[in-house]
């Protein structure tokens, strides 16, 4: 078993839960090798742009790579794993769906925080809560930068909260308080699940190494856009059903 009981019901009661040291090996080798390839492209992109920010990405400092499972078997591998369909049918039952799926990574002293979010903040409007799987690629520690997440009880709400944009980061921040949040501080391999209404954020990077993790998020229904007529917001790539892979 990958996630326990306990563990399940520690995400629904508290939003979230640790699964530590769980990642294959061969899998977690080959996620770190895919990582640099992509920073090496985004780069790419930056120079034909002329410019050191894309979105929320910003050279030399962060990197959001996203979308990209379709052109590599390692990431179709990982997403629609074995390991990975007991994980989302623990959470999710027995219908999931690869919502979106990203690398998030921090450069060598100088890897940017982000903000307190909710990953449904990014989406803009009410819809049914779906699961990240941020995955631990490096060890994590308050000083490279690892996530906090923020409990239920401590954030005062389970719903979605209206987002606003941080001048400079492009950062979507919805809570404003001091609560610092519980730190996640795991080995690689690991592996944090909490729900896209979870409160959560990460600190800078100021240690000598980049800090690297993949953030692989599904949803037990496809998720349509605000305006239906424009079709589903993000991937609804379907992974379960009836509790048996697609694929």
């Amino acid at each position: 078993m990958v996630i326990s009981s306990e563990q399940v019901k520690q995400y629904f009661n508290e939003g979230y839960t640790v699964l530590e040291g769980v990642i294959p090996e061969e899998h977690l080798a080959a996620l770190r090798d895919e990582a640099q390839r992509h920073i090496d492209s985004m780069h790419a992109e930056m120079d034909a742009q002329n410019t050191d920010t894309l979105g929320i990405s910003h050279r030399g400092k962060r990197y959001f790579v996203a979308n990209k499972h379709a052109k590599s078997a390692v990431l179709q591998d990982f997403l629609f794993s074995d390991f990975m369909a007991e994980i989302c049918a623990s959470i999710l039952g027995d219908t999931v769906y690869l919502f979106y799926e990203q690398y998030v990574i921090k450069a060598a002293e100088k890897g940017m925080k982000f903000g307190w979010h909710q990953d449904s903040g990014f989406i803009g409007f009410e819809h049914e809560p779906y699961l990240s799987c941020w995955c631990a690629l490096d060890d994590m520690t308050e000083e490279n930068g690892t996530i906090y997440v923020l409990p239920y009880e401590r954030a005062g709400t389970r719903k979605l909260v209206e987002h606003v944009v941080e001048e400079g980061s492009n950062d979507r921040v919805g809570y404003h308080g001091d609560d610092p949040g519980v730190p996640v501080i795991v080995p690689a391999g690991s592996i944090a699940l909490f729900s896209s209404l979870t409160f959560h954020r990460s600190g800078m990077n100021t240690t000598p190494n980049m800090r690297r993790s993949y953030l692989a998020q599904y949803s037990p229904v496809p998720i349509g856009n605000e305006d239906e007529s424009k079709g589903t917001a993000t991937l609804a790539v379907p992974f379960l059903r009836k509790g048996k892979p697609v694929r």
